[in-house]
């Protein structure tokens, strides 16, 4: 695939728009598929017609609406004063106001419909995006005499008036003119013809091109160029033949340039051709479309104010010329390229004719067919006058999407099924018998989604004609996920749910199964330092967040397994003496942690024993009287030869009359200062450490449940009042508070 970038910079064509500072790229891509869909099945149909043509797209990077503002200015847009108030601008003191003589400021909806590229992707308005380039292959005397056809420029001699109102007469036609214009100026030689069919009409008569207007005898503008709007009478005629005479004080450069004055036939349509080349087609608006409206430029001067012309049909109405001159010479199938362009956020459906009226059509959604002996016509529009888009074959099926019911013929809306939309005759269409849902099929992305995440499960109905009738969507279990009515599923909490989809009108439904999956959000150990004796074992019981995981499997590690080794269930065999980590990671999550594990030598059954009201197990010590718990108690209740040492949660070394509390630790030691063992002192309920069991730890608690400070290692066991080794809950801190209240003690 080709891409075709215009450049202004090193990289990417930017241009700030001077009102508003708005920048853009444009960049140009070959190719139907480089289209946006609601473009293609209208391309697509052109090249199986015309398999030569090439398509063009232009992507402005302007957006739509930004767009049309600014277009939809006072004066800039016309349309004639005789068309309906559809068209025309019917704001109080802008409505009928002639801008220029018969011509009136158009309607936005206009503007939208002579603006939005999608509405001319037909064989006979695309021309209005040909690119607007001489090409010797398709350029001839007999092709430029076709577009000249039915106007007194054709198969005619030429003749004008000089300066005194002699009468020169040329070996030349029009045709021949126009033919060496195109060659001298580079632009397509069927484009000056058609533009000076449009500009000056079929006569020869018209005031540009008579050469006879007062003050301006021997004149000839054949393009209007600078024929701009003026009150006067002939005012946009006389401000042209000016241009024509001295260029409106150009300077004597650019009038050699344009063969100023246009004092000979010749010399207007070659050097008007060469301004309508170097003024337009070269600075990027090379086609009639981009010369009306000015959406893309190479001359760095912004947007929307270059404009060649303010009839806003114009493109419409030469399209129209140039493809009926290349249909009568023959050349349709010629090397054609269209340049079409592209906005940002253009509405899903284009604007309609402003003479297509909505009250004239009411909403559908039927699925017909074509009732025809070979093939059905599908139009722009809904009447004959408006051009063919495609043809359908009988009984293909289509959509109705708009009924009419206008005055006498009926015409319909529909859309093919590659997306296309156009108008069909009624009388044409037949409605398929309505079918009820036969069938639900369901599929998801993903059946696997995280707790708190949403995902849309894809319906196909069978048949594909009741696919909008109603279904609903039940889940079968609300309490792991729930559904929506547009089919969005909601994880709630771990499992598997069963969503079922049943139609409203039959019997039909089906159910597919979703697993909500929730991840790992933490993970908190009851140790983050430990001392073992060799040959002892220490069981790791880490609590996992939140307490619904799907996946609860935590990985254990030993850095060291010659000092200390970790099983599969969170075990940990001291093996010799000596300093290592252990490090505990969730399964499916990235979060580690770990615990400082120091080994130290056996020590006999009888170095140290402890007092028989205390539980002793592994290295932590619950069952104490927490009446008086100092650390001269504590150590009446130790028989040991060591010395003992008692540190606070904080790491302080406790004198006798303190008090301890839950993560104080019993540091046996010996005449060397060397640890021999190390023990942690739990009292459930005390989660603070301080001893006791109050107020204070029911607010710690409260806030470790709501998750705003969290509890860690033995901290976290002592706020397992209920000792189930989960993480603690408000039945943890009810049974705080009946100690609290004296109704109950809590057993150590």
């Amino acid at each position: 695939m080709k891409h075709l970038k215009i450049c202004l910079s090193m990289v990417c064509f930017f241009i700030i728009i001077l009102l508003s500072n708005i920048s853009y790229c444009v960049e140009k891509k070959e190719g139907i598929n480089n289209f946006p869909y609601e473009y293609k099945p209208y391309l697509q149909e052109l090249q199986k017609k015309h398999p030569t043509w090439d398509f063009i797209a232009l992507y402005t990077g302007l957006d739509w609406k930004y767009v049309i503002d600014n277009e939809n200015q006072f004066g800039k847009n016309l349309v004639p004063k005789s068309y309906s108030d559809r068209w025309k601008n019917t704001e109080s003191g802008k409505y009928n106001v002639e801008v220029d003589a018969g011509w009136v400021d158009s309607s936005r909806r206009a503007i939208e419909f002579a603006m939005d590229p999608r509405n001319f992707l037909n064989e006979v308005r695309i021309f209005q995006f040909e690119g607007l380039s001489y090409n010797e292959k398709t350029n001839s005397i007999g092709g430029i005499e076709k577009v000249l056809y039915g106007t007194e420029f054709y198969n005619r001699i030429v003749e004008y008036l000089d300066s005194t109102g002699n009468k020169i007469t040329m070996k030349s036609k029009y045709s021949d003119l126009i033919l060496s214009a195109g060659k001298t100026s580079g632009v397509s030689s069927y484009h000056l013809a058609s533009r000076i069919k449009q500009e000056v009409g079929p006569f020869l008569s018209h005031s540009s091109i008579s050469g006879t207007v007062e003050g301006y005898k021997g004149l000839y503008n054949f393009y209007n160029i600078g024929a701009t709007s003026s009150s006067e009478p002939m005012g946009a005629i006389k401000n042209g033949l000016q241009y024509a005479k001295d260029g409106k004080g150009a300077s004597q450069a650019t009038k050699d340039k344009y063969l100023i004055p246009w004092n000979t036939k010749q010399r207007a349509i070659t050097g008007g051709g060469i301004f309508i080349g170097s003024s337009y087609i070269n600075l990027g608006q090379d086609t009639i479309y981009l010369q009306k409206f000015h959406v893309t430029t190479n001359n760095n001067n912004g947007l929307f104010w270059h404009q060649y012309m303010t009839n806003v049909l114009a493109p419409y109405s030469e399209s129209k010329l140039i493809y009926n001159g290349y249909a009568n010479s023959g050349i349709l199938d010629n090397n054609i390229s269209f340049i079409i362009p592209i906005y940002n956020n253009m509405p899903n459906i284009q604007t309609e004719n402003p003479n297509i009226l909505d009250t004239d059509f009411t909403k559908d959604n039927t699925k017909v067919y074509a009732e025809v002996n070979n093939t059905l016509n599908i139009r722009t529009g809904p009447s004959t006058s408006y051009e063919v888009l495609t043809t359908v074959d009988k009984s293909e099926i289509m959509t109705r999407i708009a009924k009419g019911k206008q005055k006498g013929d009926l015409w319909d809306k529909v859309q093919l099924n590659n997306g296309m939309i156009g108008y069909v005759f009624h009388e044409y269409l037949r409605e398929l018998p309505e079918r009820k849902i036969e069938q639900i099929k369901l599929s998801i992305d993903n059946p696997v989604i995280n707790k708190g995440e949403s995902r849309k499960i894809n319906v196909e109905i069978i048949p594909e004609e009741a696919k909008n009738h109603e279904i609903e969507y039940i889940s079968l279990d609300e309490n792991i996920a729930t559904v929506d009515t547009n089919g969005n599923v909601l994880g709630i909490s771990s499992g598997v749910a069963r969503i079922r989809v049943k139609s409203k009108e039959s019997s039909a439904f089906s159910e597919i199964k979703i697993q909500v999956y929730t991840p790992v959000s933490d993970l908190e150990i009851n140790k983050e330092k430990l001392v073992l004796q060799m040959e002892d074992k220490f069981i790791i019981t880490p609590i996992i967040f939140p307490k619904d995981a799907t996946n609860k499997n935590i990985i254990y590690k030993s850095e060291d397994e010659n000092i200390a080794k970790v099983d599969d269930t969170g075990t940990i065999s001291a093996i010799s003496e000596g300093n290592t980590k252990i490090i505990l990671k969730p399964e499916d999550s990235d979060i580690t942690k770990e615990i400082e594990v120091t080994v130290v030598p056996k020590i006999g059954d009888n170095e140290i024993i402890f007092d028989k009201s205390l539980n002793v197990q592994q290295n932590e010590i619950t069952g104490w009287n927490i009446k008086n718990l100092t650390v001269e108690k504590i150590k009446e209740m130790i028989n040991t030869k060591y010395t003992i040492e008692i540190y606070n949660n904080k790491g302080e070394l406790l004198t006798d009359e303190k008090f301890a509390g839950t993560g104080s630790k019993i540091r046996i030691v010996d005449d060397n200062g060397i640890i021999k063992m190390e023990y942690e002192i739990i009292i459930y309920g005390d989660v603070n450490g301080d001893g006791k069991i109050n107020s204070v730890d029911l607010l710690v608690l409260q806030r470790h449940i709501l998750e705003i400070d969290k509890l860690k290692g033995v901290q976290l066991k002592a706020g397992n009042i209920n000792k189930n080794g989960q993480n603690p809950t408000s039945l943890d801190l009810l049974i705080i508070q009946r100690h609290i209240l004296e109704i109950q003690l809590i057993e150590q």
